[in-house]
């Protein structure tokens, strides 16, 4: 099979789709692998690297989208690459449709069989394509939170991890899901007073033994949030309902009763955000403040350490890349339950339930169940 990996072309997105050691697994697979040029050099990927490897750098993204079977990359298409895929080919990424009617319109009238790596799922019911992303993201939402607070960044000027003699900043945490716990661990890890809530009372459970009991599980109703969003001074959005667009749980009259200078960071924002409040802003002009209030909301949050974020990446989703190249689209997936379940948009059908329940009316989309699709691939 011919695989493509073009240069990401959002903003300030230096990740890249495979990584030079992945792309030699790929060719020692007896596959081919056609990569644009400079796509990797961004985070120390030489094109050099990628020859070595095996790969044939490409000048244009438009050949490589014209030829391959299946592009592999990392961020959701952007609208001009959405019109370049065509019917029978693969398209494996990140899509995040839920919110996002342009990009789910246009995969529909592509024709093409799209793969999303974050409602590909695993025998516990986790989401393995997706904890990589999350890992970092909530890691970053509490580096991205601490630097905000600072007074010269439009904060309160506190220190998340107080020093003796003056308490430390408070985290609130709403969701204990992968986010919520690195989100933990990297506030736990600055000294702050942490909080975290959740709706699973095992989750709750687990949490604390985890942390020993060192911060604080609640369980999540709309009291709870009012109560500890208004005394926070870092809010981390954590919450995540697969394939689906983010609940709203913080509204504009909690951002109204926060703490002047306070800072929430929405890591859901892929999936439309969980704050109402929060609008999808970038690395290039990551902030903006309602209410006296720092907003962090950056889409991509993980491409701000692009380099981690894409070996990380690499190491869980080149397994099933390699399924589907080895096998085919078809047979990999109905070989692998899992893997079938990150089947969102085959040949102008959409396989998603969550998809069609946020945009079904809008677009006028029926779902389609994922094995009934494959019939026609």
């Amino acid at each position: 099979m011919l695989i493509g990996v073009p240069k990401e072309i959002k903003n300030h997105e230096y990740r890249v789709g495979l990584t030079p050691a992945a792309v030699k697994e790929f060719v020692n697979n007896n596959h081919q692998v056609w990569v644009e040029k400079d796509a990797g050099t961004g985070i120390g990927f030489t094109d050099e690297q990628y020859i070595t490897a095996g790969a044939e750098i490409i000048a244009a993204a438009e050949e490589i989208f014209a030829k391959a079977e299946m592009i592999v990359k990392v961020k959701e298409p952007q609208p001009n690459e959405c019109k370049m895929l065509r019917p029978g080919q693969i398209l494996y990424t990140y899509l995040h449709l839920a919110p996002d009617p342009t990009q789910t319109k246009l995969l529909v009238e592509s024709g093409a069989t799209c793969i999303a790596y974050e409602t590909v799922t695993d025998a516990k019911g986790a989401l393995p394509l997706l904890a990589p992303m999350s890992e970092v993201a909530g890691r970053m939402a509490v580096q991205a939170g601490a630097h905000y607070l600072e007074k010269a960044q439009g904060g309160s000027g506190t220190l998340l991890g107080g020093v003796p003699g003056v308490a430390p900043g408070k985290v609130l945490v709403i969701g204990g899901g992968v986010v919520g716990l690195n989100a933990a661990k990297m506030a736990m890890g600055l000294g702050a007073n942490v909080t975290i809530l959740d709706r699973s009372l095992n989750r709750l459970r687990e949490l604390d033994d985890i942390f020993e009991g060192r911060l604080a599980t609640v369980y999540s109703t709309a009291e709870a949030i009012d109560y500890y969003s208004s005394r926070a001074d870092l809010v981390v959005g954590a919450v995540l309902v697969p394939g689906a667009a983010a609940p709203k749980l913080l509204n504009r009259e909690h951002i109204k009763n926060m703490k002047t200078g306070s800072v929430v960071v929405d890591v859901a924002i892929d999936q439309g955000g969980c704050f109402e409040t929060s609008k999808a802003t970038t690395h290039q002009d990551p902030v903006y403040v309602i209410d006296d209030v720092v907003h962090y909301c950056v889409a991509n949050m993980p491409g701000g350490v692009a380099r981690t974020s894409t070996m990380a990446l690499n190491n869980a989703t080149l397994h099933y890349g390699l399924a589907l190249a080895n096998k085919g689209a078809k047979q990999a997936m109905l070989d692998d339950a899992h893997l079938l379940n990150g089947l969102n948009v085959h040949q102008g059908k959409v396989t998603y339930k969550a998809v069609v329940d946020a945009l079904g009316e809008e677009l006028n989309l029926e779902y389609v169940e994922p094995k009934t699709a494959l019939e026609t691939l």
